[in-house]
């Protein structure tokens, strides 16, 4: 049976990390996998040309005992490539087994709070989901804002957009700095777990986004990433697998127990 983000129960705690060689994307998907994580996301920005192919990503998908996430987003380190070839390079990890790909919720059409409402972008991207699923593959569409507060309100239609085009599950990540936007996001995160028709993955960045990470799972996030180690090359504002495990372990709530 292939393996798969959609029947796990949730939430889904996923180790996200990059890597230059399949060698490097082996160890860290084996660490990830020691310290507890229920599947994998591979950020393909830095992978080197030469092993962006069906062989390279077998060997690191077979690697371990997890569903794969591959996401490929217009910050090629080695390449200006173009949306229609990182798509490709996804499509190649679907048929190596990749368990979900990541759709842009702007792919083919740049746009601002990566949504676009480009009917002929929109109609596009329906008919790579349908070419993902027929490979097998589950689909994620997501959208980052990074930098910006959304309102509850904001989120739900953006999210309710999305959730239309096809995708088995939808995620956005936008920005939290000040108090009162970190409460709005614990409320936007519960009024997507009412409004939704599937799994959702609702992250943020920001000075407040700490507490929203830790507690998301616990209140409807399906799938939720954390890295298997600080790594200076990609960064370390994400929590490690051991902290979210440590905290989802012992809090003994989720909204699903009370709904």
């Amino acid at each position: 049976m292939k393996h798969s983000f959609l029947n796990k129960p949730y939430p889904v705690i996923t180790g996200i990390f990059a890597g230059q060689t399949p060698a490097e994307l082996i160890a860290e998907a084996r660490h990830s996998e020691f310290e507890g994580a229920h599947g994998v996301a591979v950020d393909l920005f830095d992978l080197k040309p030469e092993f962006r192919n069906h062989d390279a990503l077998k060997s690191v998908i077979d690697a371990v005992n997890l569903p794969f996430m591959f996401f490929f987003y217009r910050n090629d380190k080695w390449h200006d490539s173009s949306d229609e070839e990182r798509q490709e390079i996804l499509l190649t990890a679907a048929d190596a087994g990749a368990a979900m790909i990541d759709v842009m919720g702007d792919l083919y059409d740049p746009s601002p709070m990566e949504i676009t409402h480009n009917p002929d972008a929109v109609s596009k991207q329906k008919r790579l989901i349908d070419k993902i699923h027929a490979k097998g593959a589950e689909v994620v569409m997501s959208s980052h804002m990074s930098l910006i507060a959304r309102t509850t309100e904001q989120v739900i239609e953006h999210m309710l957009e999305v959730e239309s085009r096809g995708p088995d599950v939808v995620k956005i990540v936008t920005g939290v700095n000040t108090a009162e936007e970190l409460a709005e996001a614990f409320r936007t995160t519960m009024a997507l777990k009412r409004e939704l028709k599937i799994p959702f993955i609702h992250l943020c960045n920001g000075k407040f986004s700490r507490p929203h990470r830790f507690m998301g799972p616990a209140l409807g996030v399906s799938i939720f990433f954390a890295v298997p180690r600080y790594e200076p090359r990609y960064g370390m504002h994400q929590p490690t697998i051991r902290a979210m495990k440590a905290v989802l372990d012992n809090i003994h709530w989720n909204i699903n127990d009370v709904i």
